[in-house]
């Protein structure tokens, strides 16, 4: 149960850098744009690597294959 609220909390917090992104390039402003997309690319590969973990070590297993 733990995990699957790490994982939503982490996608929402993808979407909202995402978002900001979005703000930045509309406004011009190209360093907060570097920040926001760095911080995106940063969570996906954490929770990639958090979803890597959870499986090898059974807090999650794959279904319905």
């Amino acid at each position: 149960m733990v995990g699957k609220v790490i994982v939503i909390v982490v996608l929402i917090a993808i979407l909202a850098s995402l978002g900001s992104a979005l703000v930045a390039i509309l406004r011009g402003r190209s360093e907060l744009t570097l920040q926001a997309l760095t911080l995106r690319v940063a969570l996906s590969i954490g929770l990639f690597v958090f979803l890597m973990i959870a499986y090898a070590t059974g807090l999650i297993s794959p279904h319905g294959l």
